[in-house]
């Protein structure tokens, strides 16, 4: 039952979230996946490297599908890096290497931060709103 609640109260709280802030989770998902993902390949638990592989692939799977590929070449671009991401979690999975997984980790931590700088205006913008300047 506790649990329940619990999902409930979290799906609450990603429906109010701006679509800047839902990317954002997501980016920050695929970090917390992988980090258990790499923990059950050097603990030999391929239910669990599986099981957070797979949920990580579903992530990219899901921004890879989000995008609008009217807005140009920036759509194109992380089409293909979320592909590429995707390939990358396949081949560790296969090799059980978790340096593969470093990789994505560090792609992910660059699309985070350009994804912040990218949304700043955005939140520099509502702040002064909400000030009434």
């Amino acid at each position: 039952m506790q649990n329940n609640a619990y999902q409930a109260y979290n799906a609450s709280n990603i429906s109010v979230e701006s679509p800047q802030k839902l990317v954002l989770m997501l980016y920050e998902g695929v970090l917390r996946f992988i980090s258990r993902a790499k923990k059950a390949i050097i603990e030999n638990n391929i239910q669990d490297k599986v099981l957070y592989i797979n949920k990580t692939s579903a992530i990219f799977m899901e921004l890879s599908n989000s995008l609008d590929m009217s807005q140009g070449d920036v759509s194109y671009y992380l089409k293909g890096l979320y592909g590429r991401e995707i390939a990358r979690l396949i081949e560790a999975n296969i090799k059980n290497d978790p340096k593969l997984l470093d990789e994505v980790v560090n792609v992910t931590r660059e699309l985070i931060a350009a994804w912040n700088d990218v949304t700043k205006p955005d939140e520099a913008q509502k702040n002064a709103i909400s000030q009434g300047a």
